[in-house]
């Protein structure tokens, strides 16, 4: 106790500094874990990128629905086309990685991404669109930690609920009654296919009345979804559903 009777002031400006780095730290560190950890139960409800793009003007239609409910051949042809090792690795792929960097220095101007779908998952779910490497680091941490929360089927499920495909159009339910008139579960081979070649420019490719250029990508999926299936290259999610 202070001379006089009076307590000694403790604190100050320095104090709540302290504080609140210490906060910050605490929830950067504990926030993503119990994050993941609640996605890996309740589907996630709204992303970021649906945020932006409904102020934007572009809508929100977005219907999840259980991996059980959807065709097995978007889960075939998503790994066809987005990740053949998608069964195989731990959320990244250094071959990809690798190619992808050494294309960007040769073509600056036609930028090649190597994430996996575990990446673009942690990314469309969790995190911005914004390229920066900031995000990239958080991607990385995210993946990291849905690979050992949720596992290959819950990633592959939370995938297909929350990619975009098409203005304003989120997961595949979402996207085959928008262009197909059907559910997920009903979606055919060629039908997959198109909605899987339109994922890399969902805003500028059609899965409806394609273009030439749409039209041959799909047949390149469908070609590499019937390798993925008589390789088991998807058995991780598909191999106790079936």
């Amino acid at each position: 106790m202070a001379r006089g009777g009076r307590l000694r002031r403790t604190g100050g400006p320095l104090r709540w500094l302290r504080d609140l780095v210490v906060s910050l730290v605490l929830l950067a560190l504990l926030g993503p874990p119990l994050a993941v950890v609640i996605y890996k139960v309740v589907p996630p409800p709204v992303t970021v990128l649906m945020i932006e793009r409904l102020i934007a003007g572009k809508g929100l239609d977005h219907r999840w629905r259980p991996l059980s409910q959807i065709s097995p051949d978007m889960v075939r042809s998503v790994v066809a086309s987005e990740d053949s090792t998608f069964c195989d690795h731990h959320g990244f792929d250094v071959k990809a990685i690798d190619a992808a960097l050494r294309h960007n220095e040769k073509k600056p101007g036609k930028i090649r991404g190597g994430s996996t779908i575990s990446q673009q998952t942690a990314k469309n779910v969790f995190l911005w669109p914004e390229r920066s490497w900031l995000r990239k680091g958080a991607e990385a941490w995210f993946t990291v930690l849905i690979e050992a929360i949720w596992g290959k089927r819950r990633i592959m499920e939370v995938y297909l609920n929350s990619v975009e495909m098409g203005p304003g159009v989120y997961g595949v339910e979402a996207a085959s009654q928008r262009y197909f008139h059907h559910p997920a579960r009903s979606l055919s081979e060629i039908e997959a296919g198109r909605l899987a070649a339109i994922l890399p420019s969902p805003l500028k490719w059609k899965a409806v009345r394609p273009g030439a250029y749409v039209r041959r990508r799909t047949g390149r999926i469908e070609a590499r979804a019937n390798v993925v299936d008589r390789g088991g290259l998807a058995d991780c999610v598909l191999g106790t559903s079936e």
